[in-house]
């Protein structure tokens, strides 16, 4: 049977996102999973099925049918993980490159949910059978820190730490070219791109807002070092924005990272690049600290895995 439950809008919601004050009603809800519940028609407003932008009103009904957990449709694989770190609430692990984090279009085993199946005794279900525990992702080409949640409470506290802000997530990155400035602060709106369905562009227009802060580490003669930290958390976020700013993550096919950049370089260079293309064969992009309070205790944490670029 499904879980049915009924409130109405409180004056301090009236105007809100139906999706931003369902998850303010519901708070066992993330606001990513009451999107998808509308979207699956498992939310109405005075007897409506209605879409999450729509604008609520001071003293309408809400109903919520949740439906009855399901058992997960995916198969536990026995993959290895570097477990950086363990409890009943919570696992970090350290995500090599080339691993994707859940199932999707055209992966359907092998993933990082497949081997935390395997590893856990339970997950959060709040990502649903095909994302459970996923609190964040990392692409598939970019290797480091990842946090899993093993209950509903850790899921729920984690996402709102990456969603304030709160939670910060820092990566290692070598990008093409010698980057100017010693610190800044990239901002540009980024929405999926018009010409490639699979590719994020910088979009003034339909994009959301996001921010990365970065610092250089070290500068060489045709790249630079840099640490990035995610202000805002979109798709290919950092891979974008540096894409954007003139400097391409070194090895990166989708956004201009690879043969595109390499030939601008004079004879020798090109050699060179073409040699060091051969061994990083994926976006030099690695996530190589996350800083987060454990959802029980409030203890902080800081973690920072090996490094592996290549």
């Amino acid at each position: 049977m499904p879980d049915i439950q009924r409130k109405s809008i409180p004056p301090e919601e009236a105007g809100k996102r139906l999706d931003a004050a369902v998850a303010v009603l519901f708070p066992r809800l993330t606001r990513s999973q009451a999107q998808r519940l509308i979207r699956e028609g498992r939310v109405t407003v005075g007897g409506r099925v209605v879409k999450s932008s729509h604008r609520v009103r001071a003293g309408e009904e809400v109903v919520l049918s949740r439906p009855e957990p399901g058992p997960s449709a995916l198969t536990p694989e026995n993959i290895p993980l570097d477990v950086m770190f363990e409890d009943e609430h919570l696992i970090v692990v350290n995500k090599p490159a080339g691993m994707v984090v859940h199932p999707g279009a055209g992966v359907k085993t092998g993933t990082l949910v497949h081997a935390l199946l395997a590893h856990c005794k339970d997950l959060s279900g709040i990502g649903g059978v095909v994302r459970p525990g996923i609190v964040h992702r990392l692409d598939k080409g970019t290797s480091g820190l990842l946090v899993a949640a093993k209950t509903d409470e850790a899921h729920l506290n984690l996402a709102r730490q990456i969603a304030s802000r709160e939670a910060v997530r820092q990566y290692l990155a070598v990008v093409w070219g010698v980057v100017r400035d010693d610190h800044g602060r990239i901002e540009a709106p980024i929405g999926r791109s018009v010409h490639h369905r699979t590719k994020m562009a910088v979009d003034s227009r339909r994009g959301r807002q996001a921010a990365t802060w970065y610092e250089v580490l070290e500068r060489f003669s045709f790249t630079t070092l840099v640490s990035a930290r995610l202000e805002t958390g979109r798709t290919h976020q950092i891979r974008v924005h540096f894409s954007h700013l003139g400097h391409p993550v070194f090895g990166d096919p989708q956004y201009g990272g690879r043969t595109k950049a390499a030939s601008r370089l004079g004879g020798s260079d090109r050699k060179v690049v073409s040699e060091l293309l051969r061994i990083v064969d994926r976006p030099a992009l690695h996530a190589m600290a996350l800083r987060f309070a454990h959802p029980a205790t409030a203890d902080y944490f800081l973690l920072k895995p090996r490094l592996l670029l290549i």
